[in-house]
């Protein structure tokens, strides 16, 4: 009988875990329905901005044109991700939908800085602006954008991807709610420069979105762990289990948004059961931690390692990642 056992599983409920709770057609569905809404709109936008000479008007319409950007990368990445693993892409496409929030961040951050420098200029010269157009429309958007919002928040926002076409939508729903704010300022005193203050505050809102779609996007391409999870606790109640003597070379990553993996090396005590212990730690993984896909190599510690007193992990493995779990003393009786 092998003493060795390395074997990739995914247990049905932790797959059904990253089947995402909201079917695939029925996201697209709503994204394609929102992205309809935006593109209508834009246009009827970028008109009353120019006519009436609003910088939260136009600047809010870039902004939309990002949304419906963002949306087009997200039905496109949502394509790319449903593809089978084929060739050397061992996960299929998956992370199609990283790189879409990525690129949905990184895209409301430069916008950010575009609109801080034309909302500044403009607090320094002010521009004539007229106060009913930018009210008229910015209240049309609210409505626009609050139907929008609600058609993408039906969709499985656990998604990145998803999450960064939300976020635009809901930055540009705070925009619009600025733009008419200073319309209403604009109308009823005469500050015109109540429509570049609202420009800048749009702008800080797209920074904070921004920064946080590059920032959970960029966890999943650096192969961080989850957030939320901590790998020392895991490693140590992996090593608590019965029949493990230690665990190393232990990992845990995002292959893309809901879709947790972990590999480690296990070893078994001498005689103990590699089979009964991988099982057994596939339970725990799958329970405890939501982990479904695990490769795990387990295999029995050489006796003289234990009787020699040396470190288990030095007797296997020459190059180990990270530290070693292994179980916890035994209190006194």
């Amino acid at each position: 009988m092998s003493d060795h056992s390395d074997v990739h599983t995914e247990t049905p409920a932790a797959h059904a875990g990253h089947r995402h709770g909201v079917p695939a057609d029925a996201d697209r569905r709503h994204l394609t329905a929102a992205l309809v809404l935006l593109v209508a709109f834009i246009a009827v936008e970028v008109v009353v901005g120019v006519l009436s000479g609003s910088l939260a008007l136009i600047s809010d319409a870039a902004h939309m044109l990002s949304d419906a950007a963002a949306i087009v990368f997200a039905l496109i990445a949502m394509r790319l991700s449903a593809r089978p693993p084929q060739g050397g892409y061992t996960f299929g496409l998956k992370r199609a939908e990283i790189m879409s929030a990525q690129i949905n961040g990184l895209t409301l951050l430069l916008l950010a800085v575009y609109f801080i420098y034309e909302g500044i200029a403009r607090l320094i010269h002010p521009p004539d602006v007229e106060g009913w157009p930018v009210l008229v429309t910015a209240l049309a958007g609210i409505a626009v954008n609050v139907a929008a919002a609600r058609l993408i928040g039906r969709a499985d926002r656990t998604r990145l991807n998803i999450e960064g076409a939300y976020q635009h939508i809901l930055n540009d729903l705070f925009a619009f709610i600025a733009a008419a704010v200073a319309g209403l300022v604009v109308m009823l005193t005469g500050f015109t420069r109540a429509d570049a203050i609202a420009a800048l505050v749009v702008a800080a809102l797209m920074i904070k979105a921004g920064y946080e779609l590059v920032r959970d996007s960029g966890r999943v391409f650096m192969e961080a762990a989850p957030a939320g999870t901590d790998p020392a606790v895991i490693g140590a109640a992996m090593a608590d289990r019965p029949g493990v003597v230690e665990v190393h070379d232990l990992h845990v990553w995002e292959v893309t948004s809901g879709y947790p993996a972990l590999s480690a090396h296990v070893l078994v005590e001498p005689g103990g059961d590699c089979h009964t212990v991988r099982r057994d730690v596939e339970g725990l993984l799958s329970e405890r931690h939501h982990i479904g896909h695990t490769t795990l190599q387990v295999d029995h510690i050489a006796p003289e390692t234990l009787l020699i007193g040396a470190t288990p992990t030095g007797a296997h493995c020459g190059d180990a990642h990270g530290p070693a779990h292994r179980p916890a003393p035994a209190g006194p009786l």
